[in-house]
């Protein structure tokens, strides 16, 4: 079983019925290096899929989401995008050229979000850190 067959699976067993046009977008989502918007989502896999509805991909992208198969991109433009989750507590790179994502581990935000609890009075949860700039790519 492929591992986009794995996330259609998953789906299945959340309640939703694999149908082409999900097949289409999962495909696409699985198979991207670069995070992608729901228009592009939409674009590409009706390439796939002709009959899909804009609405079903965005139906398609929240479930991704919250069985935590895709990840959020929040963009310096505003738009927002999704690209296949990592694995563990990761973070993201970004390519403001291209797009491009790649994952990193490591982080020591430990102190950091004690000294913003202790200043706010909020009980930190969860953090996400992305950082934006030019792959090798785009900076030749």
């Amino acid at each position: 079983m492929t591992a986009s067959e794995t996330w259609l699976e998953q789906l299945h067993d959340n309640g939703y019925r694999i149908t082409a046009a999900r097949r289409a977008v999962v495909h696409t989502v699985f198979g991207a290096t670069h995070a992608l918007t729901p228009q592009e989502v939409y674009d590409a896999a009706r390439k796939i899929y002709r009959a899909l509805g804009l609405v079903t991909v965005y139906r398609t992208l929240e479930k991704l989401e919250e069985l935590h198969l895709i990840q959020r991109v929040h963009q310096p433009v505003g738009c927002q995008a999704f690209i296949a989750a990592g694995v563990g507590h990761q973070h993201l790179l970004l390519c403001q050229g291209c797009g491009q994502v790649e994952f990193f581990e490591g982080d020591d935000l430990d102190a950091l979000t004690r000294s913003i609890a202790r200043k706010t009075g909020y009980q930190i949860n969860e953090h996400w850190l992305q950082l934006f700039g030019l792959c090798m790519n785009c900076r030749s």
